[in-house]
């Protein structure tokens, strides 16, 4: 029997080219790994009404951790419009499976490292190494939207928050609300999952990414708790910054940041900017990682017009195979493999479209593959 099950989720459009060639690097560095095929994408909203079938879910409850490939998301009217006939005017509403995911495992850390592989011609700067801790179940992805909004909704508004006075009169079709929700609790465990990673892993800086200027309470509710875990932490050097201007920040000098710590939709958005500065979303990996589950994913989305044409870049998908084995204690095996993936790069005999060459994907898998060994 293997040692480790794994829910295999490729999902749509390239996931399934990309997760193709992560399983290929993962086999040929000797991971001992079962892998459960599970149902996910847009194939199971269109047929089904659920992108996320519970059978899935299920499946989530009984193994080591999973590979996702990547998912195709569309607007309200256009998801209620591929539906298959018998199932639209039912109410359904589309959800984006790994925003659910997250919520329902508790997978509160989304870890995005972002490191420049010597030899790429993407780097925007040589040497960049930057890490990304996005708090991954609350903020604006909560889920907590209306469209139309409710009376009861806007009257309450009216009576308790002055700055609600010149929506009070929109009729409920007019507008729409979500509502962004930061907690304490969500605040320390993405901050100290951060500053324990700086303390293991030698960083030298932790710095908190918010908009505490402007969005005062849930920001400020998380600066405040980032301040005060930062505090058990002495020996890692802390500092925070506005979201806009930590984007240019980034720009002009990355080398003044080491690990970023941020609610969720800031972190979505500086992990993209520190992914385009070593490569682009062919480089970016991600790990969604709970106490008891991590699900690896590249970054990237499903990118349909490429789909069958086996031209994109797998490195996003193999370095996500390679955090997925780190989480797993399985390190040498995750060493190899960046060893490989940075051989592969520096050597720049093969290069997919985004580099500038013509290799195919599973070029590029293999290429890695055969330099794992």
């Amino acid at each position: 029997m293997a040692k480790f099950r794994i829910a295999y989720l490729p999902g749509d459009g390239i996931g399934p080219e990309v997760l193709g060639a992560a399983r290929l690097v993962l086999d040929a560095v000797g991971f001992d790994a079962e892998y459960i095929p599970g149902d996910v994408g847009w194939r199971f909203w269109c047929e089904e009404g659920d992108p996320f079938p519970q059978r899935t879910i299920n499946l989530l409850h009984t193994v080591d951790a999973a590979l996702f490939g990547a998912i195709t998301s569309k607007p309200a009217a256009e998801a209620e419009a591929e539906l298959s006939p018998a199932l639209r005017g039912k109410g359904l509403t589309y959800r984006s499976p790994i925003v659910r995911m997250r919520q329902l495992f508790d997978l509160y850390v989304c870890l995005r490292p972002c490191k420049a592989y010597p030899g790429s011609p993407l780097n925007y700067r040589e040497g960049i190494d930057l890490v990304v801790f996005r708090e991954n179940t609350e903020d604006l992805y909560a889920g907590v939207e209306f469209r139309p909004v409710p009376t009861e909704l806007a009257q309450t508004l009216n009576r308790l928050a002055k700055p609600f006075a010149p929506f009070r009169d929109l009729p409920p079709d007019a507008y729409a609300i979500s509502c962004k929700i930061n907690t304490r609790r969500g605040s320390e465990r993405i901050a100290r999952a951060a500053f324990e990673f700086a303390r293991a892993h030698g960083r030298k800086k932790v710095t908190a990414v918010h908009k505490a200027n402007v969005v005062r309470a849930t920001d400020g509710l998380f600066l405040e708790v980032t301040r005060a875990v930062a505090a058990d932490y002495p020996e890692i050097a802390f500092d925070h910054a506005n979201i806009d201007a930590l984007c240019m920040w980034l720009l002009k000098n990355p080398f003044n940041y080491d690990v970023l710590v941020a609610p969720n939709l800031y972190g979505d958005i500086i992990s993209d900017l520190c992914a385009q500065m070593v490569g682009g979303l062919g480089f970016g990996c991600s790990g969604n990682i709970g106490d008891e589950l991590g699900v690896f994913e590249p970054t990237h989305g499903s990118a349909p017009k490429y789909t069958g044409q086996h031209k994109v870049n797998p490195i996003a998908s193999i370095l996500a195979g390679k955090m997925m084995l780190d989480w797993l204690g399985e390190g040498e095996r995750a060493a190899r493999i960046e060893r490989a993936v940075a051989r592969v790069l520096a050597e720049g005999k093969v290069r997919t479209y985004d580099m500038g060459g013509t290799s195919s994907t599973d070029a590029m898998a293999e290429a890695i593959a055969a330099a794992s060994q």
